[in-house]
């Protein structure tokens, strides 16, 4: 059987606002993120694995920031993108895993939400898409609660 894997990473500096976006919900907290789009790193760095899977470069070169259509997107459209990307050369995703980087905000209570979100774009089953945080213990910019970060590994099955 033929298979791809491919690996996505995001990072956005904490700013003002009062939620970040993370896998497409909405989460409360102090802070939002700098971002040209809505920032969501979940969805960055998945959208990022799936390219990369497909050897299509990264999202900013399907999405520049340097153009003012993405300016505050929705980045469920960056993963509706991809998505259709992938399906057109005749793959489905396997597996989908994310883990988050930051002190704050928790996400453990939101992940279960993320993955439905993910799995209903992805047309998968909520147990091919895995959430989950871990902290810096307090090193790096996350450790100092400067902002947040993703990383994500994406599976790609034929379809």
């Amino acid at each position: 059987m033929s298979i791809r894997i491919g690996q996505g990473f995001d990072v956005h500096a904490f700013g003002e606002g009062d939620h970040v976006m993370l896998g497409g919900i909405r989460v409360p907290h102090d802070r939002g993120v700098v971002a040209h789009s809505d920032g969501d790193v979940v969805i960055h760095a998945l959208c990022d694995a799936m390219l990369g899977a497909l050897a299509m470069g990264d999202i900013g070169r399907h999405f520049p920031p340097s153009d003012p259509r993405w300016k505050n997107a929705d980045s469920r459209t960056f993963l509706r993108h991809c998505y259709a990307l992938l399906r057109e050369r005749g793959w489905r995703v396997g597996n989908a895993d994310v883990t988050v980087l930051c002190e704050r905000p928790k996400v453990g209570p939101h992940a279960d939400a993320m993955r439905v979100l993910l799995a209903d774009v992805l047309e998968v089953d909520v147990d091919a898409v895995s959430i989950k945080a871990t902290t810096t213990e307090r090193l790096g910019f996350t450790g100092r609660g400067e902002g947040i970060a993703a990383q994500a590994v994406c599976l790609l099955i034929p379809a």
